[in-house]
Order: structure tokens, then C-alpha cells, then sequence
């Protein structure tokens, strides 16, 4: 807690090393089973006191999330806060630097670093699994986010595991800044239902980890690029980069990854990749979270 009394909480990207759709409930929700990750690049929240709820959005994607009621982080303040019995306030401050709508749960990573935030701040005690239970209110990636390490995730996104431990590795992440929907990335999939892609560690290195997503997918990969064709393109440029093991879109898009042996050669690849191409979104980042060092992405 800072001296002013403000907590800080870093909100990671979460990234979909595989995604496979392994059903439909009744209701229309998908099932899925996913490997997720959250590499050392995101936004961060900051709360601090006050006598009411309020928020404030900085960074370079701040003047693209609403302001208003339907802000997940907003509406996370209001949901704990009601189900806490909080009748003090809080200044949350946003710096979003994250591409909306880019599948790697940014707006889920914001509504996780507020329940943890705000939870600190206002001395609940509340476990981790009580604000994983609760974000699921709020979106089924949210829960996840809550968690913000490896693992691998069932059912609309209430069922975890935790994954091998991973390898040191990086990953250079890259949107073409062409927001793609999620229900209608959804809607336009087809085919048959995946059965579920899990594996038991341990993982030796990224080569590794790379040989064993190949035998997974992403089934939302071909239905984003029918929509946004510029998925197509990403996924293209990746894959020529110099060092990649393994190219691939996570979540619903229009984000792509590829996978690389550590962060100098990430690093490298982002910085040519984004040179070629100035108008997209290019970053490089360890492929796990640290704490100690929670942004080391360039």
C-alpha cells in the first residue's frame, strides 16, 4: 500500500496458447477448454481512498472503453462493494494499454485487478476463489484473471486447473488495431466440438511447449478471419519472423501471437515486425507475469 494509502495492482494480458470449443450448454453459452497465460505485459489499476466511487482512464487506449455503467472495472467496484456492504468510495485510476475488443481479456484483466484492488483497500477478506467466484458475475474470463497464472480452464470458465509449470520463453503479441467481436466470432464458428487438449508436465523448454500446442488449435481462428481478414495477415507476418516456434491467434481475436525461445529474440522480432508494420499494435513480453518485474514488455 502506498503512503497515501493507494494500491497498485498490475492486470496482465491473458493469452490462449490453445482454445478448443468442446460444447454448447442449452442456454447458448460455448464450452471450452483453454491454456492460459499471463504474460508480463498489461494495464494496471491504482484505488485509492475516497467518498465515492470514481474513475479515471490514462494511457494509450484510454479514450477507447466507455465511461460510463457499462465499465467492467466500474462495474466491478459496484459488485464487490455491494456484496461486501461498502458504503465508502474509492478513486480507481485506469491505465489502459491494452487494445479493446484484441482477445487477451483486457477488459476482464481490469475488472480482476479492481476486485484484488479494492479488496485490499478496503480490508476484506476475501480469498482468491471468493473474487474468482464473484468476477464470474461479471464475464467468464474474468475468474481467470483473477487467478493471472498458468492454468487450464473448463466449462465457460469456472472450471481451473493449474497448468505445468512453464518454460522460460517470451512472446511477441501483435493486433492490427481492427476490433473483432466476440458473440460474433461465436456465432460465425463451425464445425464439430473438440474433445479437451490437456497435458501433464513437465514442460522442458519453449521448444517443447511449442511441440505440444501443435497438435492443438484455436477453433475461433477460422471464424475471426472471415470476419477481419487482417487476422489472416497478423498470423502470416508472425509466422515469418525470424525464431518463431509456433504462431497463433488467442481468444476470439484479432490479437496473434508467436512463441519464441527467450525475450531478446522477441524483442528483436517485435521491433522488425513493427518497424514493417507501424500501424499495428507490436509487443514483446516474457510469457509469464512477474511480480517482482511486472511489465518487463517492450
Amino acid at each position: 500500500m502506498g503512503a497515501d494509502g493507494s494500491v497498485t495492482v498490475a492486470a496482465p494480458a491473458k493469452v490462449n496458447l490453445y482454445l478448443h470449443v468442446t460444447g454448447r450448454r442449452d442456454d447458448g453459452y460455448h464450452l471450452l477448454d483453454t491454456l492460459v497465460v499471463f504474460p508480463g505485459l498489461g494495464d494496471v489499476v491504482t484505488v485509492g481512498p475516497s467518498t465515492e466511487i470514481t474513475l479515471t482512464t490514462e494511457g494509450p487506449f484510454a479514450d477507447q472503453i466507455p465511461a460510463g455503467p457499462d465499465n467492467l472495472v466500474l462495474k466491478a467496484a459496484y459488485l464487490l462493494a455491494n456484496h461486501a456492504g461498502i458504503i465508502e468510495g474509492a478513486k480507481i485510476i485506469l491505465d489502459k494499454n491494452l487494445p479493446v475488443a484484441s482477445g487477451i481479456g483486457g477488459g476482464s484483466a481490469d475488472a480482476a485487478a479492481t476486485l484484488s484492488a479494492l479488496s485490499k483497500l478496503w480490508g476484506l477478506s476475501l480469498s482468491e476463489n471468493d473474487l474468482a467466484k464473484l468476477g464470474l458475475t461479471l464475464g467468464a474470463d474474468v475468474p481467470m484473471c483473477v487467478k493471472g497464472r498458468a492454468l487450464f480452464v473448463g466449462g465457460i470458465g469456472e472450471d481451473f486447473a493449474d497448468a505445468p509449470k512453464m518454460p522460460e520463453a517470451a512472446l511477441v503479441l501483435v493486433n492490427p488495431l481492427k476490433p473483432v467481436s466476440t458473440p460474433a466470432v461465436f456465432k460465425e464458428r463451425t464445425g464439430a466440438f473438440k474433445s479437451e487438449g490437456r497435458f501433464e508436465g513437465p514442460v522442458r523448454d519453449a521448444a517443447h511447449l511449442a511441440e505440444l500446442l501443435s497438435t492443438r488449435t484455436n477453433d475461433l481462428a477460422d471464424a475471426a478471419r472471415r470476419l477481419e481478414p487482417q487476422v489472416g495477415n497478423v498470423l502470416d507476418e508472425v509466422a515469418s519472423l525470424p525464431g518463431v516456434l509456433l504462431t497463433r491467434m488467442s481468444g476470439s481475436g484479432g490479437t496473434c501471437f508467436g512463441l519464441f525461445q527467450g525475450i531478446d529474440s522477441a524483442a528483436q522480432a517485435a521491433k522488425t515486425l513493427g518497424k514493417a508494420q507501424p500501424g499495428w499494435w507490436v509487443k514483446a513480453a516474457p510469457l509469464e507475469f512477474n511480480p517482482g518485474n511486472p511489465f518487463a514488455g517492450t
